[in-house]
Parts: C-alpha cells; sequence; structure tokens
C-alpha cells in the first residue's frame, strides 16, 4: 500500500504479507488499518480516491471480482463499493497484473511502448495485455489469465478444478512445494538445511539456493521457466508485442528464470515475431502495482467525464 501525490510519486509505502484467502472481511481489517497508519502518519488528511488490485478476474465497471481461483469467499464481492465507504473516496478496482502493466507503463521499462506483455509470477500467474497503451481487459474481466493454460496433459490438479495448469506447475506456492519435496527427499542439501531452519521454504528460499549453485534449484528454476516461455511464445505468436515485461515476487529467482524464459520463446515463436523483441524484468519491483493503482485512480478522478 502507497500514498502518491498528485504526479503520483510515492511519498509512503507499507508493506505486508496476508492471504487473501482468509476472505475479504479479514483482509479489509489489515487493509483499513495499514491505511490508517499512513493517514496518522500525517502524509495525508485523507485519501481522493484509492486504486485496489486483487489477483483474481474483475468484472471492471462494479469494481466486483469474479469467480477468482486462489481467492474463496470473494466471488461477487463489492469491493470497489465496500471500500469506497470505508475509505471516504472514490474508489477503483482491477486485477492486480493490469495495475503491474499500468505501472511499468507510467514509470518503468514499458514508458516507450504502446502494445505489450506484462506477465506476473507469483501467488498465482497473470498477464497484463496493453493494446495501443490501453490496458484489454476482455469482455469479462478475464482477459490474460494465463495461469491456467494447460501445459502439462493430466498434470496436477489446480486451485481452478482443471489439471495441468502452469500455474499448478510453477507460481509461487508450486515452486515452494516441489522445492520441500527435493529437500525432503535429499536431493538438495542446500534446500534441506533451509527446510530445517525455518520449517518451510519459498521461492526466495529457492532464489539463494540457485545464487548458492545448487543444482537441483537451478533445475527447478529452468524447469518452471521453459513452462512459462512455452506459454509466452504462444502469446508472442498471437499477440506480435513489442515488449514482454516479467514481474511478480517470483522475478527474485532472476536472470535463471528470465533466460529459460527467454530460450523458449525465441525457439519457439517465428523470428517476425521475436527478431526484435525484448523479454525483461519490470523496472519497478513491488512498487508497480502501487504506482499502476494510483494511475488508475488518478485517470478515473481527472477524466473529463
Amino acid at each position: 500500500m502507497a500514498v502518491t501525490n498528485a504526479e503520483l510519486e510515492v511519498l509512503g509505502h507499507l508493506n505486508h504479507p496476508m492471504d487473501v484467502r482468509e476472505g475479504p472481511v479479514a483482509v479489509f481489517e489489515q487493509v483499513l488499518a495499514m491505511a490508517a497508519k499512513l493517514r496518522a502518519s500525517g502524509l495525508a488528511e485523507g485519501f481522493d480516491g484509492a486504486g485496489i488490485g486483487v489477483p483474481g478476474p474483475v468484472r471492471f465497471p462494479e469494481g466486483v471480482p469474479v469467480a477468482p481461483p486462489i481467492m474463496p469467499g470473494w466471488d461477487g464481492f463489492p469491493v470497489r463499493e465496500a471500500l469506497s465507504q470505508e475509505l471516504g473516496c472514490p474508489v477503483m478496482v482491477d486485477n492486480d497484473v493490469n495495475l503491474m502493466a499500468m505501472g511499468e507503463q507510467h514509470a518503468g521499462v514499458a514508458r516507450s511502448v504502446g502494445d505489450f506483455l506484462c506477465v506476473k509470477i507469483g501467488t498465482g500467474i497473470g498477464c497484463g495485455i496493453v493494446v495501443g497503451g490501453e490496458v484489454y481487459r476482455g469482455t469479462t474481466g478475464s482477459a490474460g489469465d494465463i495461469g491456467h493454460i494447460q501445459v502439462e496433459p493430466d498434470g496436477r490438479s489446480c486451485a481452478c478444478g482443471n489439471r495441468g495448469c502452469l500455474e499448478a506447475h510453477f507460481s509461487g506456492a508450486a515452486l515452494a512445494r516441489d522445492a520441500e519435496d527435493a529437500a525432503r527427499a535429499g536431493r538438495s542439501p542446500e534446500l534441506a538445511a533451509r527446510l530445517e531452519a525455518a520449517g518451510t521454504l519459498t521461492a526466495v528460499d529457492v532464489a539463494a539456493a540457485a545464487a548458492a549453485g545448487d543444482p537441483t534449484a537451478l533445475d527447478l528454476i529452468r524447469e518452471g521457466g521453459n513452462r512459462v516461455g512455452q506459454v509466452i511464445a504462444g502469446l508472442v505468436s498471437f499477440f506480435n508485442p513489442g515488449l514482454v515485461v516479467i514481474g511478480g515476487g517470483v522475478t527474485g529467482l532472476g536472470h535463471n528464470l528470465l533466460a529459460s524464459v527467454r530460450t523458449q520463446v525465441y525457439r519457439q515463436s517465428l523470428p517476425l515475431a521475436t527478431g526484435n523483441l525484448p523479454i525483461v524484468l519490470g523496472e519497478l519491483g513491488p512498487t508497480a502495482g502501487v504506482i499502476g493503482a494510483a494511475r488508475l485512480i488518478s485517470d478515473h478522478l481527472f477524466s473529463p467525464a
């Protein structure tokens, strides 16, 4: 959560882990407590508007999540209306990766690009699609939900109810599970030591193990990057973007991940689509979403309508 001025410069920024599976009431309690803390710090007497990102499809005109696979209890919940009442200001709600794309477009690596894809790899996997400088959301708000493209026939079961989805095989949660399996099976002393120390593993542990040269961690990253690259290659052939931006929590895996994605895309897509196609990590890191959210609500507040 961040407070910005009218130029969308971040004045104050709070970061707090929370589990969307706890449901909207529990999450909103934490969100409102953070908003109160930022307000009490003297950064703002009140808020002129708020942009909100959620990790699932959103019916954009109403600001309502629609059957989000990793957000039980949120389907149809009036996020925009509820938070507008609590915060006392206009609110806009969008899918989180759409906001990341807007952030990178406003102040990041996509500043001069009109047509690009922004892929988020975190708790889930999604893709923001920008066409002619505008976010494309689709008819029902589910455009870019690439985490549920099948990459493995009869593969792992996914939260959406299908099998073999990209998200089931490579997301933050899937990577953590695979790392823990490798640690318990004795395939990685580095991951095993981290698991024993912390009791659990995350993508951060895999990144650290890979940086230490652990071959199992490197294999997990390469395999995941290949799967993501396989899906992005199809998108590139279909959409012919001018840029692909990779962001989200799993980008802590850095250039090992990026190299695998690039290799797969350049190998599978036609040279006409990839000849001048940069595939890069996002420039704004964890602030991409809040910058995009601020841009979303700012455009709404200051639009001629």
